[in-house]
């Protein structure tokens, strides 16, 4: 496994400085955001010197791109909003293609419409899973085309919440190219260390085979995100049971600062 960091944990939008602060900080590969290139993270267009820049930036620093974020709400309650985003998504899958990215990563959504990652108990309706599905399949038209993996990652207050889910949307869809992203701490909202593991564990049985990525986030045990190490999340067990249904791919932390950045990359490079 490589050891990886969202990119956008590091102030700038020079992708120079700030694939040089992933480095400095213990990390060999990240989840590339084009924020961090001075863009918004789902652009209308990306200029060639900023490809150019960014792809220098990989090169000098010696940290690989693991993923670029095409996240956007693939469940708007609104046909246009979602129009709208797959057409920004095409403009992230041809700079990841042209970046050799492997993976872009995405947001199966809600139909809460002011917040793709905010809960709506329309999420449930199967009018939802249609809608988000109609979408995947026009979102992997264009990753086929390029050449590219699309990560999916189970949410509570997505429409896909489980690797249960995520396997019924990859069997539905019938592409190679639909992978899963594994978050161990976006898996439950409440639990204690116990039902935590069994949870995580039940998860990975369920992903193997299909997991392009696995993020390090953590939860406490009242349901607030923490810093890698800090929550119910047991990371020794989770890395193991990676390993043993054969993931060799990059484990990316998030949710956490810049300065606790070097610290989570000395706990999880001791698990690898």
């Amino acid at each position: 496994m490589r050891l990886g960091i969202f990119a956008k944990t590091f102030a700038g939008t020079d992708p120079a400085t700030v694939l040089a602060a992933v480095k400095q900080a213990g990390y060999e590969t990240t989840q590339f955001n084009l924020a961090c290139a001075g863009l918004p993270s789902m652009p209308d267009a990306v200029p060639a010197n900023a490809v150019a820049a960014t792809g220098a930036a990989a090169r000098s620093s010696g940290v690989s791109l693991a993923a670029l974020s095409g996240t956007y709400n693939m469940a708007h309650p609104d046909k246009a909003a979602r129009d709208d985003g797959l057409r920004r998504l095409a403009v992230v899958i041809d700079t990841a293609a042209k970046l050799d990215i492997p993976l872009v990563t995405l947001c199966t959504g809600s139909r809460n419409a002011a917040d793709q990652w905010a809960y709506h108990p329309d999420n449930a309706d199967p009018s939802a899973w249609f809608d988000m599905a109609v979408e995947m399949a026009k979102a992997l038209a264009l990753a086929e085309e390029a050449g590219i993996d699309l990560g999916i990652e189970p949410e509570q207050a997505n429409i896909v919440t489980s690797a249960m889910d995520a396997t019924r949307l990859i069997a539905e869809m019938g592409s190679k190219h639909l992978k899963i992203v594994l978050d161990p701490a976006n898996l439950f909202e409440h639990a204690k260390p116990d039902e935590a593991r069994a949870i995580v564990a039940a998860a990975i049985d369920e992903a193997a085979g299909h997991i392009a990525m696995a993020h390090a986030k953590d939860r406490f045990a009242d349901g607030r995100f923490a810093t890698s190490g800090q929550g119910v999340v047991d990371f020794p067990d989770f890395v193991a049971r990676l390993k043993g249904v054969g993931f060799d791919g990059a484990l990316v932390t998030h949710g956490l600062s810049a300065d606790e950045a070097p610290g989570v990359a000395t706990i999880l490079r001791g698990l690898l």
